[in-house]
């Protein structure tokens, strides 16, 4: 006769099985001391002994399993054992409470509560003999109380956030005997009720006459799981630290504010939506954008990182961090360094964590949010965004009130006023998305005044700089991927050399607002989407500027960036040993001598010592020549010297520019240089970023030219006939003279391309091409010059730099675009060409002028052929 198997003996056999296989991967360790539990027999059923049910935060099977196995070794009621009380109505199963269970959310969007709980409260209000405790259990799985001392426990320590199937899977097998258990003392189930009741009551705002039975049973049951939860974090918060993930803590409560609910009624409006599935999709949004801070990881990257430093780089110079330490201390901190590297996310705040300030939360773009070095970052205090949120509203608002919420909270943040790093070395142009809501925050609410911390991060060497080479000469930039991380990874055993970052002086936002005249408070502080007024527009337009002209204001002159600077304006990348000794250190006491400004560093390293660095790091070679030893660039390293080149190009660009005047005229007033100087400047102004006012270009101009008198490197003929001062080269035959020679190339190259597009608009004429077009087709050109030239430079046909320089012609009013985009001008750009013979040596006049010269037929050829590459680009 075959005997039926009850749920019981089912329940028995999974009890058996699982607690077996789960014991043998798993050694629990208890924290504290065992509250003094009865464990009631079939036969003790009096009222007076409470029935025990076990909660925990977060369901599990291994968290149930581990919790029956720890009851039944030390003599407690059981917790996957059924418990029945049927005079009282009670035929649980386990005793087993979950607060976070994964379908505690219907449909509709309510929240369902635990019906274990619901039955339990509703038997204690039935009978007032009934006593019920519960007793609230830790578990930390792989995570001693204890300090973690080793890369790997602080990798794998458990944290505030629930771990996902496989990071629990890895908890048992690797990790299962460093688990610690704890059970707190048990709490009433009738006092709680009784405390929530008096709480109830006494909230004033709360109305609950009309409310039904079952309605005021799932409040009363919501308020009990809120009180149990804020027991059980509290608990935890004592042996993990604070929960600081905005994930957990911020995401609530940013849905939940007047702006975000303006924006999820109006998303539901706009796209048909209810609006469960709005606020779902906020939700969602501010899941993929939010923080997800874990001080165990800062730690894991504070020693990974001092690891990684020692094999990548000699070391890392800091400078005027004082500033970021007395600026902190009154304002909200805003970080805003220039973006060469992917490495400056990881820098920046190892330099900020090691001086003892609090690490910023980074605004990461969205390309690095790939699978696990993206949790790592957010883990490390990275908030993602996207590149553009154009047409998605609710986004748009969600990521706006997520950094304003950071802002009243006072949290410092990261982000780059670029956008994306620097390809060529220059700085880019700001863009004030994220400046903007800077300031739209504080003109919402705030709770202390902003301060921008313009920040200079120098490389001698870059990861990146084959990868930025080719994305320069056209090839479509690569997807980050775990893969591309782990190529990177094969050149940690290749020296970089040193790293230098160099704080400014810090920009403080109220002083941009009396400059103005914008007031505080002048936002609606319940909206995140009111239009910027037009002065506040003009604002930021002007904070992005002041923080790149403060970033090149806080440069470091490094050894590579001096010897680029002189090798690379040589013919063909060399020069004999002793005329590069003796130009490196002209350039080192032209910096020092006139400096750029306070806040730049120069190295003091000898000229022969700076030859020997870059020989080490295979930038440079020597070769022997019984005339003389040759220093020249090593093959394949003149692009990646010119993107260090542009990270200093600014200092010595009016040095360069007075120097270029006078060798290429021979003899030349200072009136002239003066006349041509200030019609060039604002070019080289927005270029570079430079800092001198245009009001007061005659000043800086008297104060170059008298140190290039002082080196002899320019000549002083005295005043003329005329009244007029006349400057002169140095004898041809002369050391100085060849020295003058090498300076003055220096700002050849933005000439040229300025030149370039004049031509080009001239040769054309008004009303023929657009802005988009001169670009291309200046791309192409400056590509084209420089296979003639063989220089191999592909920063000079850089697109950023074209666009740049039509910005500042339409700025300056030079140029007009039309509603359809078509650039008109008047004969002032014919002007501006035709005056090019001031600058530019005939021979180089002669090629722009035939490159230039194109008829329409071949334009609409080659922007045709251009746009069918680029929609095959975006396409792919």
């Amino acid at each position: 006769m075959t005997h039926k198997t009850t749920p019981f003996q089912l329940n028995n056999l999974y009890r058996k099985l699982s607690g077996g296989l789960l014991g043998m991967a798993v050694k629990s360790q208890l924290i504290g001391k065992i509250p003094p539990l009865k464990n009631p027999t079939t036969n003790n059923h009096e009222t007076a002994t409470p029935l025990t049910f076990y909660v925990l935060k977060e369901y599990s099977r291994s968290n149930s399993v581990l919790i029956d196995l720890e009851t039944a070794q030390h003599q407690l009621p059981e917790a996957l054992a059924p418990v029945k009380r049927l005079e009282f109505g009670i035929d649980e199963h386990s005793a087993m409470i979950f607060i976070h269970h994964p379908k505690s959310e219907r449909k509709d969007g309510k929240t369902v509560y635990s019906p274990r709980l619901l039955r339990l409260i509703e038997a204690i209000k039935n009978h007032p003999t009934l006593n019920i405790q519960f007793v609230p259990v830790t578990i930390l799985w792989g995570r001693a109380p204890e300090k973690e001392d080793s890369l790997f426990n602080l990798f794998t320590a458990d944290e505030w956030q629930n771990p996902s199937i496989a990071k629990q899977l890895f908890n048992i097998g690797v990790k299962g005997r460093d688990t610690y258990v704890q059970f707190h003392p048990p709490k009433n189930l009738r006092d709680i009720l009784h405390a929530e009741s008096k709480a109830q009551s006494a909230d004033s705002n709360k109305n609950t006459a009309l409310i039904d039975n079952h309605s005021a049973l799932q409040l009363l049951a919501q308020r009990v799981q809120n009180r149990l939860l804020g027991y059980l974090d509290k608990q935890q918060e004592t042996i993990l630290g604070p929960d600081l993930s905005d994930r957990r803590n911020e995401v609530d409560k940013i849905l939940n504010t007047p702006a975000i609910r303006h924006a999820i009624q109006l998303d539901s409006e706009e796209h048909n939506r209810n609006i469960h599935d709005s606020k779902k999709l906020a939700r969602r949004y501010l899941n993929e954008i939010t923080s997800d801070y874990s001080y165990a990881m800062v730690r894991f990257f504070d020693r990974f990182l001092t690891w990684l430093w020692t094999q990548l780089y000699d070391g890392v110079k800091v400078q005027h961090f004082e500033r970021v330490r007395e600026a902190a201390s009154d304002h909200a901190i805003v970080y805003v360094p220039c973006h060469r590297s992917h490495i400056d996310y990881l820098l920046l705040s190892y330099v900020i964590f090691k001086r003892g300030l609090r690490v910023p939360y980074v605004a990461a773009g969205e390309n690095l949010n790939i699978p696990i070095l993206g949790q790592m970052l957010r883990n490390g205090g990275a908030f993602f965004m996207r590149r553009s949120f154009k047409g998605n509203a609710l986004y748009n608002a969600v990521f706006r009130e997520y950094v304003h919420s950071m802002l009243l909270r006072n949290t410092p943040i990261e982000y780059f006023v670029e956008g994306g790093r620097s390809r060529s070395g220059r700085l880019l142009p700001p863009k004030k998305g994220m400046l903007a809501m800077t300031v739209q925050s504080h003109l919402r609410q705030s709770s202390k005044p902003i301060a921008f911390i313009p920040t200079y991060i120098g490389y001698e060497r870059i990861i990146e700089g084959s990868t930025y080479v080719d994305e320069l000469k056209g090839k479509p930039k690569e997807s980050e991927s775990l893969f591309g991380l782990l190529k990177t990874g094969k050149k940690l055993e290749r020296i970089f050399g040193t790293v230098h970052v160099s704080f400014g002086k810090p920009l403080y936002l109220k002083d941009f607002m009396q400059k103005y005249a914008v007031l505080p408070n002048s936002l609606p502080s319940d909206r995140s989407d009111t239009p910027i007024p037009p002065n506040v527009s003009q604002m930021v337009d002007n904070i992005g500027v002041k923080i790149m002209q403060r970033i090149n204001r806080s440069a470091v002159i490094n050894p590579v960036t001096l010897l680029s600077m002189v090798l690379l304006d040589t013919p063909h990348g060399a020069l004999d040993e002793q005329s590069c000794l003796e130009q490196l250190a002209l350039y080192q006491r032209l910096a020092k001598t006139l400096p750029y400004d306070e806040d730049i560093t120069v190295t003091d390293a000898r000229p022969q010592a700076i030859i020997a660095y870059s020989t080490q790091l295979k930038l440079i070679e020597k070769t022997p020549h019984v005339l003389g030893d040759l220093i020249r660039i090593a093959n394949g390293q003149a692009p990646l010297l010119s993107y260090f080149r542009n990270n200093i190009l600014h200092v010595y660009i009016l040095f360069s520019l007075c120097a270029n005047l006078v060798k290429h005229n021979g003899h030349i007033t200072f009136a002239n240089v003066e006349q041509v100087a200030s019609t060039i400047y604002p070019f080289l102004q927005a270029e570079l970023f430079l800092q001198y006012p245009a009001r007061t270009l005659q000043e800086t101009l008297t104060q170059h030219i008298e140190v290039l008198i002082a080196e002899n490197i320019i000549v002083d003929k005295g005043v003329n006939a005329k009244g007029e001062r006349q400057l002169t080269t140095p004898d041809p035959n002369t050391h100085n003279y060849q020295q003058l020679t090498v300076l003055a190339n220096a700002v050849s190259h933005s000439l040229e391309r300025y030149f370039m597009v004049l031509a080009l608009l001239s040769q054309q004429g008004s009303n023929k091409l657009t802005k988009e077009q001169v670009v291309d087709l200046g791309h192409l050109l400056g590509q084209r010059l420089s296979v003639i030239y063989e220089d191999d430079m592909p920063d000079f046909f850089d697109r950023a730099l074209f666009s740049s320089f039509l910005e500042t012609l339409e700025r300056l009013e030079y140029i007009q675009p039309t509603e359809n985009g078509i650039i008109q001008f008047d004969n002032r750009i014919d002007i501006m060409a035709k005056n090019a013979d001031f600058i530019l040596d005939l021979d180089v006049l002669h090629i722009l002028h035939q490159m230039a010269r194109l008829d329409e037929s071949e334009i609409q050829r080659t922007l045709h052929q251009l746009q069918a590459k680029k929609s095959k680009r975006k396409n792919k």
